[in-house]
């Protein structure tokens, strides 16, 4: 029985982005994207990052910028490569941003 506890289907995502902590941007790298949220390595930010964060972004092949709030749902660390991410779930995401990454996701999958 699988353990997976993912709802829907991510898809590769190397880019850049802003995620905002306390109002502040830290920079940020995406390993993954879904309709429900985005996979992140962590690179500089504060130890003690909050669970709600503010994100910044644009997709691949689209010159609009997306704003989207999340909440981390889960972290993680790879001790051996000194790595560490985040799995952020959205919370919030106007309409016309929310079709952007549908439409990526299902062009990726």
């Amino acid at each position: 029985m699988s353990n997976n506890k993912r709802k829907n289907s991510r898809v590769a995502l190397d880019i850049y982005l802003n995620k905002y902590v306390a109002g502040v941007p830290y920079m940020a790298r995406t390993s993954d994207i879904s309709r429900e949220g985005v996979g992140l390595s962590h690179l500089i930010e504060p130890q003690m990052a909050g669970k709600r964060v503010g994100l910044q972004f644009q997709l691949p092949g689209s010159e609009e910028v997306i704003y989207a709030e999340g909440e981390v749902v889960r972290e993680w660390a790879d001790l051996d490569h000194e790595e560490e991410g985040s799995g952020v779930r959205f919370t919030l995401l106007t309409e016309r941003h929310r079709r952007l990454i549908d439409q990526f996701v299902s062009r990726a999958s």
